[in-house]
């Protein structure tokens, strides 16, 4: 089917370009000898997940226990759950899962790790079980050092919890602007990352992953030597957002995720309005990108139109004429689409269901 006849809003891959994403990402982290772990909640779907396995990744991580389960029953064989999971029912999903995939989560309480224990009991499971812990983000996570040396100590006291490491990622570093920003960002939460492994280890216990990072910053846990497993996301597709910061020094990725949308009406000059509003894509990192037109501006979404500001001078998108925008935060913007029309030279080369989108519990 050709790209022309793709009815819109569609969410568009470009093959091409995410493919060499994919091979970039991996040459990069299988220089080092650290292991790749992507996050899955950027792209919610088991073909991209098993493509990156493909090439070299040991697994993904997700956000949520209903994305992991999307994700085994996709074929993802080993999962981590880079979040806290509170609650009974979503617990014992949790440990009924881990009778089907490998599946580590993360913890911040010493009473979180006592219902994971009682779940795994009564699943009859070992989970894997990682300290999260704050290294500047201030979201999850506890202190670093002491405090996660006696989070680790009740861990490992629980017949049914194996502890397996350190969750150390910085998440709001990937968006600041400059590269000496990032790099002094990760420069911190590595260290903190260190302090406690350091202190783990000589409590005794085997502090095996230190595992983080993100797209925007990746090389620096790399280059740090306390991280062994890395976990960017939105490097399959970019967005708006991350093309805002400097890449100075970093593999550079391609925009490989669009919206496909159509000139519903073109009523004045200096204006038109394309079929993409809130309900076509997020506005949370800002509005998206308009590819190709110099001059002509998404300024403005409502729920189902996206106003387009067109220059003086600059000719106005004709009424049906279909454009391409870059979104301007990829990861709630997949979430809005059941797939992804997968696109090579113009031409539709497949769909990818997006199984996990919704996936919220």
């Amino acid at each position: 089917m050709p790209l022309a006849d793709v009815d819109t809003p569609a969410l568009l891959l470009d093959l091409d370009a995410f493919e060499r994403n994919l091979a970039t990402m991996a040459g990069a982290v299988r220089e080092s000898g650290l292991r790749l772990r992507p996050h899955a909640k950027a792209h919610k779907c088991p073909e991209i997940a098993k493509r990156q396995v493909a090439a070299g990744a040991v697994g993904v991580c997700c956000q949520k226990v209903s994305e992991a389960e999307a994700m085994v029953d996709g074929g993802v064989a080993d999962i981590l759950i880079a979040n806290e999971v509170v609650g009974r029912a979503k617990l014992t999903r949790l440990a009924q899962l881990a009778k089907r995939a490998r599946i580590s989560v993360c913890v911040d309480d010493a009473s979180n790790a006592g219902d994971l224990d009682d779940a795994a009991r009564a699943a009859g499971v070992r989970l894997d079980v990682l300290i999260e812990v704050d290294v500047g983000a201030h979201r999850c996570g506890v202190e670093p050092g002491e405090p996660a040396l006696r989070l680790a100590r009740v861990v490992n006291e629980f017949g049914n919890l194996r502890f397996a490491g350190v969750h150390a990622y910085h998440g709001a570093a990937q968006h600041l602007r400059s590269i000496d920003e990032r790099r002094a960002a990760i420069a911190q939460a590595a260290e903190k990352a260190r302090r406690t492994r350091d202190l783990i280890e000589d409590e005794g216990l085997d502090c095996e992953t230190v595992t983080g990072a993100g797209t925007g910053s990746f090389l620096f846990e790399q280059a740090s030597g306390v991280y062994t497993e890395l976990q960017p996301g939105s490097y399959v597709f970019m967005d708006a957002d991350y093309g805002r910061n400097s890449w100075d020094g970093f593999p550079r990725f391609a925009q490989s995720l669009h919206i496909w949308t159509t000139v519903m009406s073109a009523p004045a000059a200096g204006r038109a309005v394309v079929d993409a509003g809130l309900k076509a894509h997020s506005v949370d990192s800002g509005m998206p990108l308009v590819v190709g037109l110099p001059g002509v501006e998404y300024a403005k979404a409502s729920d189902e139109h996206g106003v387009l500001k067109v220059a003086a001078g600059v000719r106005v998108p004709a009424l049906g004429e279909k454009l391409r925008l870059v979104p301007g935060h990829c990861d709630p913007t997949v979430n809005l689409y059941d797939w992804l029309v997968c696109v090579r030279v113009e031409r539709v080369e497949a769909l990818w269901p997006i199984t996990a989108r919704g996936a919220l519990y």
